[in-house]
């Protein structure tokens, strides 16, 4: 068989094979599933940061950015950490700064190991991330946490609930932080 035709089979096999294996991701044409639609509704209000501030929500100051995509200003909700998350109440709200506004993309739920967490949480049938440091500067390293982001404001095509969205910008200037990924850690009871 000519080197040409082996490797024509071998793309075919590949991308068939890809194909096959390709997760299943809630792209930016598709529907909320009602869940994430419902606390999308709820959350309304919160396009508004002043509105978000009253509430007890309040700004990391820095805008969040990876190599691989962008998280935004985290808006930080204390009174809401605890080691079970309630799917109504994200603790972080992460909003992507555009012109002179702040424009609401997502929200974050964030557990830290300190409040007894025991097995990795889960919400809307999703994994969370982790346990993972602190996402230094914003977070110090010490701060070992699960979290999980869901993109319902904005559309993420890495998937609802990947941690960062390519589609998401931060202005250049002194409170936009490229941060490295947070080195994982064991679960105490692990």
């Amino acid at each position: 068989m000519p080197m040409s035709s082996v490797l024509r089979l071998l793309q075919t096999v590949c991308l068939a094979a890809g194909a096959s294996f390709t997760p299943q991701l809630v792209t930016a044409t598709d529907a909320l599933p009602p869940e994430l639609e419902k606390l999308k509704v709820a959350l309304e209000k919160y396009k508004d940061p002043v509105v978000a501030v009253r509430d007890g929500y309040f700004s990391t100051l820095g805008c969040v950015k990876y190599a691989s995509g962008t998280m935004g200003v985290h808006f930080l909700n204390p009174a809401l950490i605890g080691p079970e998350p309630d799917p109504m109440k994200p603790t972080l709200l992460l909003y992507e700064p555009v012109g002179d506004k702040l424009e609401l993309v997502a929200v974050e739920w964030l557990i830290p190991l300190a409040t007894g967490v025991k097995p990795k949480p889960e919400l809307f049938g999703h994994p969370f991330d982790g346990p993972m440091e602190g996402h230094e500067p914003l977070l110090p390293a010490a701060l070992h946490h699960y979290d999980l982001h869901a993109w319902i404001f904005k559309p993420n095509p890495m998937g609802v609930f990947h941690p960062v969205n390519p589609n998401v910008k931060c202005p250049e200037g002194p409170y936009t932080l490229l941060e490295e990924p947070p080195k994982t850690v064991p679960h105490p009871s692990e």
